[in-house]
This record gives C-alpha cells, sequence and structure tokens, in this order.
C-alpha cells in the first residue's frame, strides 16, 4: 500500500483518542473465520478519514507518533508483518477503535498468531518479526506457503589468522558496542564506520572484531563487500545487497518487493526485532550505505572505508574510528607471526628497515613478509636490499594480484577523485615533503587558496591525504612515490618543473620575510624572482614568523635538497640563508650543516660569488658547533676572501663577528677581540647601526673575558643604547646577557641577576632555546655566588632540561656543575 499523504498542518486524532463508530462502519472480526488482519487495520484508517472528513493518517505522521519506521509501517498495512501485540494495541487505538473494538481486534490477531503457529511451527513467538506473505496484484494479500526454517545468517568472512595490535580500536570498537548484548537495551550507537587509507587493514580488523562479538547478536551476522574501489569499477549497488540480505533473512525471490524503498522497508522490518550484526565492507560513499543500515537500535552495523563518510556521522549519529598506520611495535609483532619471532632477532636492523620502507603500512609488510615466508633460509638482509636498490619503490610490493598490488590498490582511491584533486595529489610528487599547508600547496598547484582548501579536504576524505595537525597534510612515504609517478606518467616534463619552481618560490620569499622578522639587523638578500600564481604568506610579525619556521623548517630543509637536484641552485642557498637564525637558535647544527653544505654546492654550481661567501660563513658556524674547528676556520677564511673581493663591508663584518664568536669558545679571547673590533670598524664604515650595535656588544664580550671589565662595561652600554633604535631583540638579549657577566665579574651579582633575567625574557619571546639555556647557566653561578644554593640548583636544573632537548653537548657540563660539592647541601631540593 503506497504511502498517501495528507496536506500540511491536517488535523489528526491524539494517540490513543477512542470514538463511537457508527453501526454501519463497525469492523467485521468474525471469531468463526480467519480474518484479514492487514485488510481490518486499513478499513480503520479509512474509516477514521472518513470521520473527520480529512484524508487518511500517514505513514509519516503515524511514525512520527509512534517512534517506529515508515518501512515498519507500511508492511503491518500490506501484511507483510504481523505487529507484535503491544505495537498491535498501540496502533489500533491510534486509529480510533473502540474499546469493545479494541478487544475483537485483539483476539483477531491472537487467532491470525495461532493459525500461523498451526501452518508453520517455526513461527516466531510474539514479539519477533512474523513470516513473510505474499502481496497479490491487486494489492490485497494471500497466505505463502509454509517456508522451510530459515537458518541464522553467519555470513562473517573468516578472520585473519594472527590478527596483532589495533588496541585502541579495538576498544572504540568495543565501546560502542556496549549495550546490545542485553536484550531490549539499546547501545550508545547503532552505526560505526571504520576509516583509513587503502592498505592499512580496515577489513582485517573489522572482521576480526565481528568474529570476537558475534556471540552478542544471536539473530546472526549479515556481511557484504560493496566493492566500493574494486579492479573492476563493479560497485554493489544498495539494490544487490538488499536483496542478498532479504535472501539470507529467507525471503524467497519471488517474494521480494520491486522497488528499492520497499525492498529496504522490508528488510529492516525483518531486523526490527532482531539482534543482528550487519557488516558493510569496502563502501565508496554514503549514498551506498544509508538504504542498508538496520534501522533498530537492536542492530550494530559496522562500516569499513576509505573515505570518511562524514554524511553518516553528521545525520545518521555514526561513530567514526580511524584506522591509521600500524606503530612500530606492532608491525614487529605482524612480521614475527608470518616469519618467526627468531628470524626477526637474528636480523634486527633488517627488520627496522623493512618496517620503514613500509611505512608500517599492513599491505606493504603482508606483501614483504609472504616473500619472505616463500625462501626461509634467505636472509632478511637479501629483501631489503631489493627495497634499497629498486629503481621504482613500488615495485617491490606487488604480491602478485591486483588485491595485494600496493600501487593497483592505491589507484582504486585515486580514479575516484574530482580530476582538479587527481592534478593536486599528482603534484605531490613535486614537493619536497614531508608535509604542506594550505598556502603552500596553493602555489604548487597556482590556486586559488580557497579552492586548494576544498580540494585538500577531498584528498584527506579519501584517505590519500592525512590532516595530522589543523591545516597541515601529509602522505606516507609509499603514497608519495605512487603521486610522483603519477605525475611523471601523467604530467608534462615542463609542466612538473613549473609546480617545483611554484613550490620553492612559495617557501623562499616567505622564509626571506620571516628571516627577517626573526633577525631585524640581518642583511637581505634578493629573493629569485616568483613565478605567477605564488601567494607567499603573509607573517605579519616576529611570533608567527616563528610559529611558521617552526612548522615548516623539515619542509625547507628538503626543499634546499630539491632545489640541488632539480637545477635551482639560486633557490638552494637563499633557503639555506633564511634558516640559519631559525636553525642556531634552536641548536640544530647538524641540519644546519646540512642545509649550507648544499647551499655552497648549489652556489659554485651557478658560479654565484655572493652566494657561496653566505653558504661559507654558515657553514662555519654549522661545522664549529659540531667541534669540526679546523674545517670551520677554513671556510671563515674564504668566506672573508670572497667577500673581500666583492666589495662587501657587511657581509665582511658579520663573517668576521662569527669567526671572532668561535675563537671565543676555544678560549682565544684575545683574537677573538681583534675580529670584533674589524666587525665594528667596517659596520661603522658601512653606517650600519644594527651591526654596530652587535659589534660593540661582542667587543665588550671579548673585553670582559680578558678582565677589563672598565671598556667592556663602556662597549656593551654603547651596543644597548644603539639597539633602542634597530628592533633587534636578538642583539638586545644578547647583550643583557653580557652586561650579566660583566657585573658578575665585578662582584654586582644582584645586578647580574637583573641583567640575566632581561635576557632570557627576551630569549623565550624570541625562541632562542640554546642562548636561553646557556644564560641560566651563568645565571646559576651567580646564585651559587649569593649563596643561594637551592635558586642555583634549580637554574641549572632548567638549563639542563633545554640542552637536553637539544641534545646539545653542554649538558654534562651543566650536569657537572650539578654534582660538584658547592651544590650538595641542596640534595633534597
Amino acid at each position: 500500500m503506497s504511502d498517501q499523504r495528507g496536506p500540511a498542518g491536517t488535523r489528526q486524532p491524539a494517540a490513543g483518542a477512542v470514538r463511537p463508530a457508527p453501526e454501519a462502519h463497525r469492523l467485521d472480526t468474525d471469531a468463526q473465520t480467519v480474518p484479514d488482519l492487514a485488510g481490518l487495520l486499513r478499513q480503520l484508517r479509512r474509516r477514521e478519514a472518513r470521520q473527520q472528513g480529512e484524508t487518511p493518517l500517514t505513514y509519516r505522521q503515524l511514525a512520527a507518533r509512534t517512534g517506529w519506521s515508515r518501512g515498519v509501517i507500511g508492511e503491518y498495512f500490506a501484511g507483510n508483518i504481523l505487529p507484535p501485540p503491544e505495537r498491535f494495541d498501540t496502533l489500533i487505538r491510534l486509529l480510533g477503535a473502540t474499546p469493545t473494538e479494541q478487544g475483537a481486534l485483539a483476539t483477531a490477531r491472537d487467532r491470525v498468531e495461532e493459525r500461523r503457529r498451526h501452518t508453520d511451527p517455526d513461527h516466531p513467538a510474539p514479539g519477533r518479526s512474523a513470516r513473510t506473505t505474499v502481496r497479490t496484484r491487486s494489492g490485497g494479500t494471500r497466505a505463502g506457503t509454509p517456508a522451510a526454517r530459515v537458518p541464522v545468517p553467519r555470513q562473517l568472512p573468516p578472520a585473519l589468522p594472527g590478527f596483532v595490535g589495533r588496541a585502541a580500536q579495538l576498544d572504540q570498537l568495543d565501546t560502542g558496542c556496549t549495550g546490545h548484548d542485553m536484550p531490549g537495551r539499546a547501545g550508545p550507537t547503532s552505526t560505526m564506520v571504520l576509516s583509513g587509507t587503502a592498505g592499512v587493514g580496515k577489513t582485517t580488523l573489522a572482521v576480526y572484531w565481528a568474529h570476537r562479538v558475534a556471540d552478542r547478536f544471536p539473530d546472526g551476522q549479515l556481511y557484504v563487500d560493496l566493492r566500493g574501489f574494486d579492479s573492476t569499477g563493479a560497485v554493489v549497488t544498495p539494490t544487490e545487497a538488499v536483496r542478498g540480505f532479504l535472501e539470507a533473512l529467507g525471503v524467497p525471490p519471488d517474494r521480494v518487493p520491486t522497488h528499492l524503498s520497499a525492498q529496504v522497508g522490508l528488510y529492516r522490518s525483518l531486523l526490527a526485532d532482531r539482534r543482528m550484526l550487519v557488516l558493510l565492507d569496502n563502501a565508496r560513499d554514503v549514498d551506498q550505505v544509508r538504504p542498508l543500515l538496520a534501522g533498530s537500535p537492536n542492530c550494530l552495523c559496522l562500516v569499513t572505508s576509505r573515505h570518511r563518510l562524514a554524511g553518516l556521522i553528521t545525520a545518521e549519529g555514526a561513530r567514526q574510528i580511524t584506522v591509521d598506520l600500524l606503530s612500530t611495535g606492532e608491525a614487529w609483532q605482524l612480521l614475527a607471526r608470518r616469519l618467526g619471532a627468531d628470524r626477526l632477532t637474528v636480523e634486527p636492523a633488517a627488520v627496522d628497515e623493512m618496517i620503514e620502507r613500509c611505512v608500517r603500512l599492513p599491505l606493504a609488510l603482508a606483501v614483504l613478509s609472504a616473500r619472505g615466508a616463500a625462501h626461509p633460509t634467505f636472509p632478511l638482509a637479501t629483501i631489503v636490499a631489493e627495497l634499497r636498490e629498486a629503481p621504482r619503490l613500488l615495485d617491490s610490493f606487488d604480491g602478485g594480484d591486483t588485491g595485494t598490488d600496493v600501487q593497483a590498490v592505491f589507484s582504486w582511491s585515486y580514479r575516484n577523485l574530482t580530476p582538479p584533486a587527481a592534478r593536486l595529489f599528482r603534484l605531490f610528487g613535486c614537493h619536497p615533503g614531508p608535509d604542506t599547508g594550505v598556502a603552500a600547496a596553493a602555489s604548487l598547484a597556482g590556486l586559488p587558496r580557497s579552492r586548494t582548501a576544498r580540494l585538500l579536504a577531498e584528498l584527506a576524505h579519501a584517505h590519500l591525504l592525512t590532516e595530522h595537525a589543523p591545516g597541515r597534510f601529509a602522505a606516507h612515504d609509499l603514497l608519495r612515490a605512487y603521486a610522483a609517478e603519477l605525475a611523471e606518467r601523467l604530467e608534462p616534463a615542463e609542466d612538473r618543473q613549473a609546480a617545483v619552481q611554484r613550490g620553492l618560490d612559495h617557501y623562499l620569499h616567505t622564509a626571506h620575510a620571516a628571516a627577517l622578522l626573526l633577525q631585524p639587523g640581518r642583511d637581505p638578500v634578493v629573493p629569485v624572482a616568483a613565478r605567477p600564481g605564488v601567494v607567499p604568506e603573509d607573517l605579519a610579525d616576529h611570533g608567527r614568523a616563528l610559529a611558521w619556521f617552526t612548522a615548516e623548517y623539515p619542509v625547507l630543509l628538503a626543499a634546499v635538497s630539491q632545489a640541488g637536484r632539480n637545477g635551482f641552485d639560486g633557490h638552494a642557498w637563499q633557503l639555506a640563508w633564511a634558516l640559519v637564525d631559525f636553525l642556531q637558535r634552536r641548536g640544530n647544527w647538524p641540519e644546519l650543516a646540512v642545509a649550507q653544505q648544499a647551499a655552497l654546492a648549489g652556489a659554485r654550481r651557478a658560479a654565484d660569488l655572493p652566494g657561496q661567501a653566505n653558504a661559507h660563513r654558515d657553514l662555519a658556524r654549522a661545522l664549529n658547533r659540531l667541534g669540526r674547528v679546523d674545517e670551520a676556520v677554513e671556510h671563515y677564511r674564504q668566506a672573508l676572501a670572497l667577500f673581500g673581493g666583492l666589495g662587501d663591508h657587511t657581509g665582511q663584518a658579520r663573517t668576521h663577528r662569527a669567526f671572532g664568536a668561535m675563537l671565543d669558545g676555544l678560549g682565544r679571547y684575545a683574537e677573538a677581540l681583534e675580529h670584533a673590533q674589524r666587525a665594528l670598524a667596517l659596520y661603522r664604515a658601512a653606517g650600519h647601526l644594527a651591526g654596530q650595535a652587535s659589534a660593540r656588544n661582542a667587543v665588550g664580550w671579548a673585553f670582559a673575558r680578558l678582565g677589563r671589565y672598565g671598556p667592556a662595561l663602556d662597549h656593551c652600554s654603547r651596543a644597548l643604547a644603539l639597539l633602542c633604535s634597530t628592533g633587534d631583540r636578538h642583539g638586545e638579549a644578547n647583550t643583557w646577557d653580557s652586561l650579566g657577566f660583566i657585573h658578575d665579574r665585578l662582584g654586582h651579582h644582584r645586578q647580574a641577576i637583573r641583567c640575566y633575567g632581561r635576557a632570557l625574557v627576551l630569549y623565550r619571546r624570541i625562541g632562542d632555546r640554546y642562548d636561553e639555556a646557556d644564560t641560566l647557566t651563568r645565571l646559576g653561578g651567580t646564585r651559587q655566588a649569593l649563596g643561594d644554593l637551592h635558586g642555583a640548583r634549580r637554574t641549572w636544573r632548567r638549563a639542563l632540561a633545554i640542552f637536553g632537548e637539544l641534545d646539545h653537548p653542554h649538558a654534562a657540563r651543566v650536569r657537572d656543575l650539578l654534582t660538584r660539592p658547592a651544590a650538595e647541601g641542596t640534595a633534597a631540593d
């Protein structure tokens, strides 16, 4: 019977309303015959409408008043399902049956129930779904031939032997299943979605967990592979899936309704009073899933998909559970189950590299472990060597069929993208990695930022990218390799090169501006001109510049190498130049050395003398911090020669300043003073105020190290006065630190503490962790000199914590201060 819809706002009787019926409209419930119960319900519905002079109550209105689904109500009126007693009583009262009719109708329902029991011994007890009857062409019903007993469906695929890990996801699944093992009690959700990238093990997890909780669903488990990302493209339609479910539930093929809406209604009616688990595997989108949801709080639907299926979370209240890459420990467990723990123990380094190259992706690990299991006498190192030497990384992960070929599995997700999103994914093969922000991705693709944000959301929805932090997107190495291969195959060479340049332009121009915000007194370089479509990020102040560097510096380091590989030598040395102050303040000396070596190589290839001079000086700075003093001296000398040949006074001055700082660290104070004085003279000749302030501080510091505290105090005080007009907070912090040292040596300990305090505030504000720890070390010594041993130890502990975070060798020196006898009196602090 179709769902007749009355006009909006039609007045309907309240639930439970009872009116006397005229004699002419009495219902025929003759006790001598088996009544057509559905016909009586339809008659009652029409009579109620005639008495009110209105259209009959629609199924939607009845559903709103009862809380039942429209599909179930339709099946009651069609005669396909016998309503349970409590529902039947509610329905006839709602339709206006008189008290006398209510009793007669209840008796009639019992007679129908009794007849079905006699004709079908396996007919379910009241309160359970009844056997299906068949609609006639005229719209009535006829009793069907008693069907054979329908077994409880157990459709789950076999669980994977040796399942490992996934404790967090299993806990979330168990939480979502709470309450489903108790009859009459609904769980916290009726739908859960497992989503994750291709090959991450969603189906394996879902099937394992479904077997683990199968006993909580005594009426059975339904399963369908929806093939949302199948290699053949043969996606299972909702009609195909629901017909399969109806067949599993015992509905004969000739009794399955024609239209999907009727099929769904019958499917949900049959599940209405059952406790069943429905596993919808490999779903493509929400539209494919929604008709297959059980619609009953007694049942639980578990969906797996490479997409997030956000519509189910929003509209259906589904609980989403993300399935990510395995942890390193879980990856070890997986390999141990398949290859044997003893075999892994013999070659731990090979196993670690295998896991790293598989990026902890279960499918990739399974492919390699199958290869290892096929050759149990081969060392695992041979498999790792194949991975290392393969010209194309993904060639190593072909399991022999499309279901276990990692590249093929990735392709099923890729081909479902819109063309603009597919292009953006390909261009990620031109990005230096490891992650990107929205603005950088927009420059890479030459697209507006707002449009790029939508495309990134599409890629994240498909789990081809992961939004691992707000506005930052990443892909693991295998997906990046797949993107690079697609770009090489589908993007013309000139388009790939243009994308690489746009990406490098974005990072260079943003980094250059950020570097000048970190160190306002620094002399800028002239960045390479940017291509059309590049929009550098707008960094308004020091704080935003520092935050940008903190998020982007791994990308910038990768960009320096990429620039060198792709012939963008100017980008290479200028990006490395922009990184100097940030990496120095963090104490990232190894990274700074690698960047400057790449910068120097690029500047030499381009015959760029200013680039070579800058790279020599900044490489020397890093090598000195790494203890490679002789190499550092040579690079400083080459930098001075190049800057001298170019007539670049400020370049020479900056190099003398850095060279002198290195000599100071070596205890060669007189030589350090000489270089500081040369720097001051050059800066004065160039009229460079910020440089003069920095050089005066260096001169004052060198005098202090030589014990000449009068001239030291004079130079540092004059430096501080100059700094007031430059905005150089780093130079100001350095100068306050120098003044603290001078006052400490003069015995002015409280004044020294105040100066050190001013320096620490500035170092923290600009994010200079190394100098903060260095100043804390000296402050601890001043506190000890005042007799404040507790304060000294507390300060040294703070310094030790920072040096420890930076993995800096100065940590040993501070640790020694904490263990000296002078501090033993504070052991309890």
